[in-house]
């Protein structure tokens, strides 16, 4: 598997658009926090390349409809705690207030966006909804394997509108398997379709 890493990419100065797996159960405190864990790690290792990290990710199933039961908001702040260090919460993953928020970090900051499925597009893999997530970075990073079995926006339509990369965790879960599993998961595919593309042009 020739899967495009970031950390073979220049990023220094560069805001990531991190696709990253938060979807823990909050009630109550989170049971496991090692998914929350491993995103500070990533995240850490971008900032210290001098890289702003936007983090996108989704939480439940609130099948399009903003629900504040599921915002990420409590999330970014267990984020912040692991980090020691500030995390911005923006309240919606696309539009205006989504855009000037991330076009105006500075160098080694890190903002979460809201939950991706409050909107239909994300389950849907709908272009536009893409179109408007990848105007938030100027690199893709996917660094979540568990979320890349769908073909969701976040995961699959948004890969041919940005640089796009396979972050560690994903990397690392793709070297556990062999090549037929590995293309079986869209997320995968849709990062290996790019290189290809890029290869041959």
């Amino acid at each position: 598997m020739n899967l495009p890493d970031i950390r073979d990419a220049d990023i220094a100065g560069k805001t990531v658009l991190l696709r990253a797996d938060l979807n823990v159960v909050l009630r109550g405190g989170v049971a496991d926090a090692t998914r929350i864990v491993r995103c500070a790690e990533t995240i850490a290792a971008l900032v210290e390349r001098d890289a702003r990290v936007v983090v996108i990710a989704h939480l439940g199933h609130p099948k399009g409809i903003a629900n504040p039961v599921l915002s990420i908001a409590p999330i970014a702040r267990l984020l912040s705690v692991e980090l020691g260090r500030e995390v911005q919460f923006v309240g919606d993953c696309i539009g205006a207030v989504a855009e000037r928020t991330t076009r105006s970090l500075p160098d080694g900051a890190v903002a979460v966006l809201e939950n991706l499925r409050f909107h239909a597009g994300e389950e849907h893999n709908d272009r536009t909804f893409a179109l408007m997530l990848s105007v938030n970075g100027d690199i893709y990073v996917n660094d979540a394997p568990a979320c890349s079995v769908r073909r969701h926006a976040s995961i699959d339509a948004i890969v041919p509108l940005m640089p796009a990369f396979a972050g560690p965790q994903l990397s690392a879960a793709v070297a556990d398997l062999d090549q037929a599993e590995a293309l079986r998961l869209p997320g995968v595919a849709a990062l290996l379709s790019k290189t290809k593309v890029l290869e041959t042009n």
